[in-house]
């Protein structure tokens, strides 16, 4: 027996068909009885399944094209630039051959009509926070991957909402077209390795499932580049080893896999078998903040450097000031003219959302990789981030005035009498070792682990 939903109209039904049905991706897919839709998917453990994964289909393009209907048939390119990278770019642009990720030169030799966009993260933003919030009306448990795309733990659908957790899927995939504006790709499953392949499979406007029992064979012709944790330098290596589908790591034994591959050779043994056990985290909890700009020409010169970092120096630190949080940490990006990157740190005496300390800890990192090379892009950024009241410690050892605190008054004390120092108690030796030590004291909140969800 097989469980129908309808995406369309959510007419839900019972099949009891002795025949083979034909196949989209992981799901069935069936005609509805009601609407006459084409996209209702049957799946024998649609009511089970409650793990989903959510990704906005060419997120940025479709808010522009939403915006400016004029290019809803154009191939729209977000980023690029005179000499920078592809952001993202809409379905009609990847026909192409555009992708994410690819230097915008590339990008018009392969579209040479190309729409390109100056990024709006501001409205990206607020768009994605906005679908956010819708997916938490469903459930607090979200584990966001980036700005538009997150899992789901729908575990509890049924009691909350009365409903299953592909019901309520296709619902939230109706209401953000409806109120949005753009279109979104769901997988459900029953851990998030699949469900992730699953809203892959019908890009744009999927839904797609994944169940256990045709996990194992639904894999087993699948490249390995499938596999979560497989980047190009672990595909070239797996290929080496003449392993490139995922049925022939299934064939292998836990042991030959650890042994050749290391730890990332236990994960490959248990995903090849459809078996995942990570969590739905809740972690909303911002590890990084930074600001980032691609040349027009080359640059070499530290003054040149020098200009460019403190501009992106007052980004960091108006975002900081905003956002109430502080870096201990500061990063410097460097990008030379062959696309090699460096990237360099140093650690703070204490964290800090000043513009001046965050700068000279950038510009003593840009200094020393001054060296001829030509680079063509530069980032400041900072991590290890805490709140903005445990930044910026007063100094105690700090003369108590110093020579440019001085008014006119007290240059010229002949007018007017000197006014008498204020004088502060020393501080005791209790609340010296209070100072020096509160940020080693400082526990961040512990995330609540959900409990685990069957395989």
């Amino acid at each position: 027996m097989l469980y129908a939903l309808c995406p369309d109209c959510h007419h839900k039904w019972r099949l009891h068909l002795d025949k083979t049905l034909p196949k989209s991706g992981a799901g069935s897919y069936v005609s509805c009885p009601a609407c006459g839709g084409k996209r209702a998917i049957a799946h024998a453990e649609l009511p089970e399944l409650c793990i989903g994964h959510l990704d906005c289909d060419a997120f940025y393009a479709s808010i522009e094209k939403r915006d400016r209907p004029e290019l809803i048939d154009a191939p729209v390119i977000i980023g690029g630039g005179h000499r920078g990278v592809v952001s993202t770019c809409c379905y009609v642009a990847r026909k192409y051959g555009v992708r994410s990720a690819m230097p915008a030169f590339k990008a018009r030799e392969l579209c040479p009509d190309g729409v390109f966009l100056k990024p709006d993260m501001a409205k990206y933003q607020r768009e994605g926070y906005r679908i956010r919030d819708m997916m938490r009306v469903l459930t607090p448990d979200i584990e966001p991957l980036s700005i538009d795309e997150a899992f789901m733990d729908l575990s509890g659908a049924q009691e909350t909402h009365g409903k299953s957790a592909a019901e309520c899927l296709v619902e939230l995939q109706s209401t953000i077209r409806k109120e949005v504006g753009i279109t979104v790709s769901i997988g459900l499953s029953y851990n998030k390795f699949l469900a992730k392949i699953a809203s892959d499979l019908n890009k744009p406007f999927g839904f797609s499932m994944i169940g256990a029992a045709e996990a194992v064979d639904f894999l087993a012709d699948k490249p390995v580049r499938m596999m979560w944790g497989v980047g190009p330098a672990m595909e070239r290596k797996l290929h080496d080893d003449g392993i490139t589908s995922i049925g022939q790591l299934q064939e292998l034994d836990i042991h030959a896999l650890q042994g050749r591959y290391g730890s990332i050779g236990k994960r490959f043994y248990y995903f090849s078998r459809g078996q995942d056990n990570r969590r739905v985290e809740q972690s909303s909890e911002r590890k990084s903040l930074s600001s980032e700009t691609t040349f027009n020409d080359d640059i070499a010169g530290l003054d040149e450097l020098t200009a460019i970092a403190t501009r992106l120096t007052a980004r960091v630190a108006s975002d900081l000031a905003r956002k109430e949080i502080a870096g201990h940490t500061v990063v410097l990006k460097l990008k030379s003219s062959d696309f090699k990157l460096r990237t360099r740190n140093m650690r703070l005496t204490y964290p800090s959302l000043r513009e001046d300390v965050i700068l000279e800890a950038a510009l003593t990192l840009l200094k020393k990789e001054i060296d001829g090379t030509k680079y063509r892009l530069l980032g400041v950024g900072v991590t290890d981030l805490f709140a903005a009241d445990q930044a910026d410690p007063v100094d105690l050892f700090a003369d108590t005035a110093s020579e440019n605190d001085l008014t006119d008054d007290d240059a010229n004390p002949g007018t007017t009498a000197p006014r008498a120092p204020i004088e502060l108690p020393r501080p005791t030796a209790e609340q010296l070792r209070e100072s020096l030590t509160r940020r080693y004291r400082q526990h961040k909140k512990k995330i609540v682990r959900q409990q685990r969800f069957r395989f």
